[in-house]
């Protein structure tokens, strides 16, 4: 299958089918060529406890995206910014963030985040690379790579294409956005979202059925010599240093709803869903950080404010009436755009 679809003669890897024929000439619409484009490679720590920790998640950001939602936050990378994208003489899209790298060049970057101290890698909005993603998981997994590998998606994902990542993922972080087809056709254009994340969150729980945490251990570092024997060097904690360890998830599906203004009943409606279906085999992480990017209020002016305390509280009470116990919520302090990380190409070129 990753043979197959590496051909990429038409693209059909999202559910847009748009059928681009995708290559050094050609865009898609996720606003991107079929060349592997990132952002960003460096520690990230802003995800969920369970996945940043202390040390940070090792989050490599691809550029382009086939959701473009009206109030993306990351419309740098995403390409929602761009009308008609064009490729540029360096066969980067003018106007996206994004340097083009190899694949081999994507596996050193997966190293590289370890020897910084990374928890896990994070693969940010990869869906448009999967095949080449696959190949560069697979490579240093063979090489003795152990960190766990999460794919942070936006839940409009093919569930048959997501197979492709079978026993490379061990942690999905999907967003479930919308239940109501008319809020997903109106901020998404993509009315068939609803089914489209239903049949994705329950390939990628196939996958990773069980969860599984671990106390958060200093860095270890492993070196392969040339014979090929594993050398492994673990520095110890000390008893300050357990204190401050954090639980770290391994395996497992973690999934995130993103709370619009104005949009409490559709949030409500996820969150039963998702209960009802998986229970506390999975974890909702419930978000209030929706920040109003500048403009938006020109043609969608119920985006233009963030989500009040008294919506986001109506959810959280929700969610706990229920019966929900496995799940994360946020402070009303994280919704600010100093949280957008700044897309300056770290950690994407060799050293």
């Amino acid at each position: 299958m990753d043979k197959k679809i590496t051909g990429r003669q038409g693209c059909r890897l999202c559910p847009r089918n748009c059928g681009t024929k995708v290559s050094s000439s050609g865009i898609g619409m996720c606003g991107v060529p079929g060349n592997l484009m990132v952002a960003r490679a460096a520690l990230h720590f802003w995800e969920e406890p369970c996945i940043s920790g202390t040390r940070g998640s090792g989050a490599v950001f691809f550029s382009g995206c086939s959701m473009h939602c009206v109030y993306c936050q990351n419309g740098n990378i995403s390409g929602n910014l761009i009308d008609e994208p064009e490729i540029g003489s360096d066969g980067m899209v003018k106007g996206i963030a994004g340097k083009v790298i190899t694949r081999e060049r994507l596996s050193e970057i997966f190293w590289e985040l370890r020897e910084r101290g990374a928890n896990n890698i994070n693969l940010v909005t990869p869906d448009q690379y999967l095949p080449d993603v696959a190949w560069a998981v697979r490579k240093v997994r063979d090489e003795g790579f152990d960190l766990p590998f999460l794919m942070n998606c936006s839940g409009y994902e093919k569930a048959d294409v997501l197979k492709i990542m079978e026993g490379l993922i061990d942690i999905y972080l999907p967003d479930f956005k919308y239940m109501d087809p008319e809020l997903a056709e109106r901020y998404s254009n993509a009315p068939d979202y609803p089914d489209i994340a239903k049949a994705a969150i329950a390939e990628m729980v196939r996958q990773c059925p069980v969860q599984e945490f671990s106390a958060e251990e200093r860095f270890v570092k492993k070196e392969v010599d040339i014979s090929g024997e594993t050398v492994e060097n673990r520095n110890s904690c000390t008893s300050d240093e357990k204190e401050e360890a954090s639980v770290l998830i391994r395996k497992g599906v973690i999934v995130r709803n993103l709370l619009l203004p104005g949009n409490v009943m559709n949030s409500k409606e996820i969150v039963k869903y998702l209960y009802n279906t998986y229970g506390d085999s999975i974890t909702l992480s419930l978000m209030s950080q929706y920040t109003p990017m500048p403009g938006i209020e020109k043609d969608h002016p119920e985006l233009g404010r963030r989500v009040r305390i008294s919506e986001y509280e109506r959810l959280v009470d929700y969610a706990i009436k229920i019966g929900v116990t496995n799940a994360f919520i946020q402070d009303r302090e994280v919704a600010k755009d100093s949280f957008i990380p700044s897309f300056d190409y770290e950690g994407v070129e060799k050293a």
